[in-house]
């Protein structure tokens, strides 16, 4: 099957790495009684405590409980790298998050007095033993230490014991450039897909997911959550970049789901064109002009809808520690982008 996503050109990598200084981590925990993990997306590769981006978050659906958006949402700017993981894990992971921030700022030669990190998170106790935290300072730091401006995608990292329309989900990514005058920029996403009903699940506008459940009929509603993280180099206001991030819920409509009530559907975007430096007094910031922002609307919804199939696509079969399966997209379609 050859899967058409939208007209625009993809970035290089077809990845949220498209972003310059961009880079993704895993680190996985997978055994008899867990199917879980935690990825890291680092924003830049130098401090990013001290020269902060440009940041946004918008919440459509909010049975969630991602740590780190009040502060993004005040002020306006991103100063740690975004953590995914499961949602009893949240607390661990954050406390790793601020460990490693404070070690960097040491480094730095400078104390951090107050932090705010973004932890997002899904639930995968369908597959993992939730109830026993199986993410903690150790993972965190593996996942840092393995960030790459190449990544697995799949069923890796935060994305190991995920469920998305009834199948296999996980860590997926897509890219696309935009032109503006005679300058080239990349936006890219990053979901931890574990969202949507079996039945609903439309690709290339065919209700492929009808067929597939009358092969294994596995159909629930549509619940569990899906986090999108959006990187960009565009430059753009807060308020451009939440009115940008919105639209990657176009992506997720495109493939089928509605948004269900017991689903956490989360936007988080950074853009890294403007750095915000604790020592301006008056900052100048650049910014596109209004008139050119439906290519990044357009932009946000194709890499979200590509991300979401390449998370189930490129994730393999997994059973969970009750024995429940959950297949890969990949047994059902032969698919090409």
């Amino acid at each position: 099957m050859d899967i058409t996503v939208g007209r625009m050109k993809k970035g290089k990598r077809n990845s949220v790495c498209d972003v310059p200084g961009v880079r993704v981590g895993h680190c996985t925990v997978d055994n008899d009684r867990h199917k879980t993990g935690v990825t890291v997306i680092l924003p830049c590769e130098d401090d990013i405590y001290k020269r902060k981006m440009i940041a946004a978050s918008y919440v459509l659906n909010g049975f969630g409980k991602t740590a780190g958006l009040v502060q993004i949402d005040e002020l306006g700017t991103l100063e740690t790298p975004v953590f995914l993981t499961n949602t009893l894990n949240v607390g661990l992971v954050h406390d790793a998050a601020v460990e490693y921030m404070c070690r960097c700022a040491e480094k730095s030669g400078y104390a951090i007095r107050s932090v705010n990190p973004v932890v997002c998170e899904c639930n995968d106790a369908s597959l993992n033993d939730i109830r026993h935290r199986a993410i903690g300072q150790k993972e965190v730091f593996a996942a840092v230490e393995n960030a790459s401006d190449v990544f697995e995608m799949g069923d890796v990292g935060a994305g190991k014991g995920m469920t998305c329309h009834d199948l296999k989900g996980g860590i997926g990514s897509s890219s696309r450039e935009i032109e503006i005058g005679s300058k080239r920029y990349t936006l890219g996403v990053l979901v931890q897909s574990n969202h949507g009903s079996l039945r609903d699940l439309r690709i290339n506008g065919e209700n492929v997911g009808e067929e597939i459940n009358r092969k294994i009929m596995e159909d629930t509603p549509d619940q569990g959550s899906c986090i999108m993280i959006l990187a960009t180099d565009l430059p753009v206001t807060h308020r451009q970049l939440e009115r940008i991030i919105k639209r990657c819920s176009v992506g997720l409509a495109r493939l089928g789901s509605y948004i269900g009530h017991g689903s956490g559907e989360i936007m988080v975007g950074f853009s890294t064109a403007n750095r915000i430096e604790d020592t301006d007094e008056i900052m100048n910031i650049r910014c596109i002009h209004e008139s050119h922002i439906n290519q990044a609307f357009r932009a946000a919804a194709e890499a979200t809808e590509e991300a979401v199939l390449r998370s189930m696509l490129e994730a393999h079969s997994v059973t969970g520690y009750t024995g429940k399966i959950r297949r890969s997209l990949a047994e059902f379609i032969d698919a090409s982008f």
